[in-house]
């Protein structure tokens, strides 16, 4: 009998006969478990360090949201007259419903990062190319979903932060074309934000999207264990070759060497957004008043770089070409024609990595340039007189940064002799820089009117 033989055998002892309770009980466990483990798993694959437990992590912030948001669901009243009084109640008068919205709260933010980390993981140790690219697919909307969970549950409160940071962002979608002032109302369920809006994010926020997200990581899990599980971690050094497939051969079972990993960082996950809650509420500011703005009105922190986009571009490519364009670009990446389809190594190869960083180095540099050469230097509208502002301020200026951009994809290429795989990989990582900062810079260094400001100020 193999090795693999023996250790299922053990596993299943006890799941297919029970004959006793303890072993029923063993039985409808383990079942469940290998439903979305395998039976046994590569020894090389347990090391913290490769996946870091980001999808883990974030599976177990998905069900905390449930958890929490059934709870508060018992308080919580979705009409503009009475959400923001439930939500003091529910602060003030409810045993622990401070601290349970406080949980809900870092716990849909951490969701966020977690699934953005994980997404990133996936795509730096190559876990998108066959046969996982449509699991890359499902992941992007996985992770779209937690965006629009976090953004339609921004509303709920009532108050003025959440009220006009969604006026902000219902008003970016009039700038789309044909559709988008219909789009807006329908967002809004009608002209303005009001009763009925608050009922159409508070349906989304509860019913629909959670749907949808268990949905789909159901699929998520069940495309991970179709693919094998996790991509196998592999050394830069192809003279270890061997001793990797030597390596690859030691198999050992999930139950417990996984699952006991697995349940440790989940509870040390669990103990720390405790101590979070404990320690910083969730905020609350006045009651929403649609008649008086607050100087400056962002969006929420996950939309605040298309925001900032709105301050350097033409409305048309701010929210609709650039990020249509992108999000594209993230859908298709597994499907591109790559040299080299090998998984598990970080950053591709050694020669990736140092190009990922001199691509990072370029967009710390670059992207704060552009901001504050366009914010006082370069008016292209006010340069350019009597031509379109769809070209003056929209046509051109993104024309130009496709070209920096095109140039330097050359320049590095052609400096590292580097393969397609590394080359679109050092793109990703110079576009994905320079949108962290212009998020960065939209949150912490714009003031009153938007202008540029220090944030200690």
């Amino acid at each position: 009998m193999s090795l693999f033989q023996r250790i299922r055998r053990s596993i299943f002892r006890g799941t297919l006969n029970p004959q006793t309770e303890t072993e029923r009980k063993r039985a409808v466990i383990n079942t469940l478990i290998l439903h979305i483990h395998p039976p046994t798993i590569n020894e090389k694959n347990l090391k913290f360090t490769h996946t870091w437990g980001l999808g883990g992590m974030a599976l177990v912030m998905v069900m905390i949201q449930a958890v929490t948001g059934v709870l508060l669901k018992f308080v919580y009243s979705p009409f503009p007259g009475r959400a923001y009084e439930s939500i003091i109640i529910l602060q003030n008068e409810v045993l622990f419903g401070q601290l349970i919205r406080n949980i809900h709260y870092w716990s849909a933010i951490l969701l966020i990062i977690f699934t953005f980390l994980h997404l990133l993981r996936v795509y730096f140790t190559g876990a998108f190319y066959h046969p996982r690219q449509f699991n890359w697919v499902i992941g992007l909307c996985l992770f779209f979903l937690v965006i629009f969970s976090n953004f339609t549950g921004y509303l709920l409160p009532w108050d003025q932060l959440a009220f006009w940071a969604v006026t902000i962002c219902t008003s970016m979608v009039a700038y789309i074309p044909w559709i988008g002032t219909w789009l807006q109302k329908m967002i809004r369920g009608g002209a303005e934000v009001g009763p009925a809006s608050l009922s159409i994010f508070y349906a989304f926020h509860t019913v629909i999207i959670p749907i949808c997200i268990f949905i789909l990581m159901a699929f998520h899990f069940w495309r991970v264990r179709k693919a094998s599980g996790v991509v196998i971690p592999r050394s830069h050094n192809q003279e270890e070759k061997e001793e990797r497939e030597e390596r690859e051969k030691k198999y050992v079972s999930t139950i417990p060497n996984l699952v006991v990993r697995e349940v440790v960082v989940g509870l040390i996950l669990v103990a720390f957004i405790l101590v979070l809650a404990l320690l910083f509420n969730a905020p609350l500011g006045d009651k929403a008043n649609p008649g008086l703005s607050p100087n400056p009105t962002k969006a929420p922190w996950y939309f605040v770089g298309i925001q900032e986009l709105l301050l350097h571009f033409f409305p048309l490519f701010a929210v609709l070409i650039i990020p249509v364009f992108i999000t594209a670009a993230l859908f298709l990446l597994p499907y591109l024609k790559y040299d080299s389809t090998r998984s598990g190594t970080w950053f591709h190869s050694v020669k990736g990595r140092r190009m990922g960083i001199t691509a990072a180095a370029t967009a710390l540099v670059l992207t704060p340039t552009f901001i504050i050469a366009n914010e006082f230097f370069f008016d292209f509208e006010a340069w350019l007189p009597g031509v379109p502002t769809v070209i003056s301020s929209g046509l051109i200026p993104v024309s130009i940064v496709l070209a920096a951009v095109s140039l330097l994809y050359q320049l590095v290429k052609k400096k590292y002799s580097a393969s397609k795989n590394e080359a679109i990989q050092a793109l990703f990582i110079l576009l994905l820089t320079g949108f962290i900062i212009i998020t960065i810079t939209g949150m912490w260094f714009r003031g009153e009117g938007m202008a540029l400001a220090w944030p200690w100020k």
